[in-house]
């Protein structure tokens, strides 16, 4: 059996003058282990801070929820176990304040599901650009909204990430941006923010499927 990553649902709302996302899913690993997570962050706060509940093992003894917070720490992402809880998951049990899941057996499991999960789901692809502060130059007319995406590429050479539309891209007319921003107008981003730099993405319309290689 294969390792899977299920993207859920995702729940937005409107909090003041920001969105709060509220994303789950399910992990199988590759021996049938099961969990259930959920992720979420709220846009326009002060501080880049989200929040991640990991379950396990429903209805079984050991079984429980682990809570975390999720930062920026050097380019990637750290987490810290709290006492508060942030999710029910169907796989979950009761909930673990951060010593008692610091004493669990599954801890490292827990924490080896959470970097698949970051790996793996799109949508914490995008909580990550948005903890990272991830910046993106985009042409005027894709900055606009006046024409899609079509193609996506993420330099080598300074990580940024560049937003082109069906015209000609030039560079008095870029508009910086951070890139969790484009995907809140294009959710289709979804499925190319896991360029690695040098890498590109273009299609042939908004509602084409993306094609990616090196640029």
């Amino acid at each position: 059996m294969s390792l899977k990553v299920i993207e859920g649902r995702l729940f937005e709302a409107q909090v003041g003058a920001g969105v709060e996302r509220r994303a789950f899913g399910e992990f199988v690993g590759p021996c049938g282990e099961l969990a259930s997570y959920a992720f979420g962050w709220t846009t326009e706060c002060e501080h880049h801070v989200a929040r991640l509940t990991v379950g396990i093992g429903a209805g079984n003894p050991g079984g429980a929820s682990f809570h975390a917070v999720v930062f920026d720490n050097e380019d990637s992402y750290a987490c810290s176990l709290v006492d508060e809880p942030f999710e029910r998951v169907p796989e979950g049990g009761p909930d673990l304040t951060a010593a008692e899941a610091r004493a669990h057996p599954d801890l490292p499991f827990i924490w080896w599901v959470v970097d698949r999960v970051m790996e793996r789901d799109r949508r914490a692809r995008w909580m990550k650009h948005w903890l990272l502060g991830t910046t993106s130059i985009q042409t005027g007319e894709v900055f606009d909204r006046k024409e899609p995406i079509l193609y996506v590429s993420h330099d080598a050479d300074d990580g940024v990430w560049q937003l082109i539309g069906a015209g000609n891209a030039v560079p008095a007319s870029g508009k910086l941006s951070h890139l969790h921003h484009a995907v809140e107008h294009d959710l289709t981003l979804l499925d190319v923010l896991d360029l690695e730099p040098g890498e590109c993405a273009y299609r042939t319309g908004p509602d084409a499927p993306w094609t990616s290689e090196p640029s």
